[in-house]
């Protein structure tokens, strides 16, 4: 017997899975309370983790899934976002991308502090793209608002006319 998605089975999969996803953050958001506290590496079944700069495996592991739940929760809205202004979104996405790498690289002495700046030349044209888009919806709408009000007046005119 084989298994064939359709649409449908697809997009409710998607949705469990996205579902288990969101149940899940709070739970890897004190993934760090198994670290152990004074220690500088943790041997895991996974493999040896080190503190990569911080102070201890705990303190390094509390600010990596910081910033994977950051970075997690603004890529699920973004991708499950249908509104025009979705792109808005990648704004704070990067900045939460740049803070993610920042705690995996262990040559950067203060994690967060020039994130902003690094990230600034994605960040301004996805902003540009934002306002071009917005003022273009906005001028349209008010040219359908004025053809609107021509439509209501032209209406009330052969109405007036035939009583």
């Amino acid at each position: 017997m084989k298994f064939h998605l359709t649409g449908r089975k697809f997009s409710i999969l998607v949705g469990v899975l996205l579902s288990l996803l969101l149940i899940a953050t709070p739970f890897l958001f004190y993934l760090y309370r198994l670290a152990p506290p004074e220690s500088s590496e943790w041997e895991t079944v996974f493999g040896t983790i080190r503190s990569n700069g911080f102070s201890n495996v705990q303190s390094f592991i509390y600010t990596l899934f910081t910033k994977v739940i950051l970075v997690m929760l603004t890529g699920i809205w973004f991708l499950t976002s249908n509104n025009w202004w979705k792109y808005a979104i990648l704004v704070p996405f990067t900045m939460f991308l740049f803070q993610f790498i920042g705690v995996l690289n262990n040559e950067i002495k203060y994690v967060d502090e020039f994130d902003f700046w690094y990230s600034l030349p994605l960040i301004v044209p996805i902003l540009l793209f934002v306002i071009y888009i917005s003022y273009r919806i906005s001028k349209n709408q008010n040219n359908s608002f004025e053809l609107m009000s021509e439509v209501d007046e032209e209406i009330k005119k052969i109405l007036s006319d035939d009583l």
